[in-house]
């Protein structure tokens, strides 16, 4: 007869390739069953969106194709997004898993459209994804989404944030006429905004809020940084050594903050042409690599320039909607997965760092 304590010796085998732990200790089994010759559990992975789901699953079954007298097997395959900040520690947004700022050292590097269409990634995997339109200045969201005037509902004092895509969305453009007002605004309205955005805002059980930041570092990535906990900042550049050095900027100034980077985005990598197959690096070659390897920073992909992603843009339709299995919607795609990733992999650092302050009282 098979026992529990050999399944599970067996399956500790597993290692997680990103969290480099392996998934009995990491609680990722549940329900385990043994009935005679039968065996049966469940396999929880951290997120819907590892690039490592199909390989742990397939490890999983050869490890337990090596454990002798089992005769049927039985496995159901769940995800449950790890909390990637310390909720315990933030009575204003207890609901909100992972809050991940999109951060760039300056504009025109298309860091909002990177921001929609990797929380379309994440959504698309069926995880919980909000996204909040920060840049006050220049909220674009709504005209990358294809939303326009959107009216926002308060209930119970909370307001309620708008649907498009499976996303649910909060943006400044909801609000003000983005053809013929600018906004004109001093630092600490400008903050007040977002922080009441942030804080008074039903994000419901989200797995994944987006916040879409403006470029530099001026009031606005400083008011969520010091307003909640935040999982990270992920960095989008260009190829251009130009941007890149900008924005060194950007994550220098959350690393004073003690923000975790979650790591850099190249945009405008390159143009594959369609005729020849071959790529044109038009802005450059690899400058983000270079930062990112210069500053000890993930590198989380690399997104073609393709005139279908800037059209999607502008007529609010996004790729990951119009065109999902195209190459540039799976960079996005890949991308998205790269980032879901280094979040569980700061849950487990956070987890460890708390699990030890206990230790450490006791």
């Amino acid at each position: 007869m098979v026992e529990v304590d050999q399944v599970l010796q067996t399956l500790s085998t597993v290692i997680d390739p990103d969290l480099k732990k392996d998934i009995v200790s990491m609680g990722m089994i549940k329900d385990l069953e043994i009935n005679g010759t039968d065996l049966k559990f469940t396999l929880e992975l951290t997120t819907p969106a590892c690039p490592f789901n199909d390989q742990i699953e397939q490890d999983v079954r050869k490890a337990v194709a090596t454990i002798p007298s089992i005769s049927k097997f039985d496995m159901k395959v769940t995800a449950k997004v790890m909390e990637g900040r310390a909720l315990s520690m933030d009575q204003m947004m207890p609901t909100v898993k992972n809050i991940i700022g999109v951060a760039s050292g300056k504009g025109g590097v298309g860091k909002t459209t990177v921001s929609v269409n990797l929380a379309l990634a994440l959504a698309k995997t069926g995880a919980k994804v909000g996204l909040l339109d920060a840049d006050i200045y220049g909220p674009s969201v709504p005209l990358m989404l294809g939303m326009g005037k959107v009216a926002m509902e308060v209930e119970n004092n909370k307001l309620q944030p708008a649907e498009s895509h499976g996303l649910k969305v909060v943006s400044f453009g909801f609000f003000a006429d983005q053809e013929h007002q600018a906004a004109i605004y001093r630092g600490p309205i400008i903050s007040g905004i977002v922080k009441q955005f942030l804080v008074d805002t039903n994000w419901t059980d989200l797995d994944y809020l987006i916040v879409d930041l403006p470029p530099g570092t001026g009031d606005i990535p400083l008011t969520l940084a010091q307003t909640i906990p935040i999982t990270g900042i992920l960095v989008v550049t260009t190829p251009q050594e130009v941007a890149s050095n900008v924005a060194v900027k950007a994550f220098g100034m959350f690393q004073k903050l003690n923000i975790p980077i979650l790591g850099v985005i190249e945009n405008m990598s390159f143009f594959r042409c369609t005729d020849c197959g071959k790529e044109h690096h038009i802005f450059g070659e690899g400058g983000a690599r270079r930062m990112s390897e210069k500053y000890n920073l993930p590198f989380l992909g690399e997104i073609p320039l393709n005139p279908g992603i800037m059209e999607g843009s502008d007529t609010g339709r996004p790729v990951l909607v119009t065109d999902p299995s195209s190459p540039h919607a799976l960079a996005f795609t890949s991308a998205a997965k790269n980032v879901a990733a280094r979040c569980s992999m700061l849950a487990i650092q956070l987890q460890e760092e708390m699990n030890a302050e206990v230790a450490t009282q006791k």
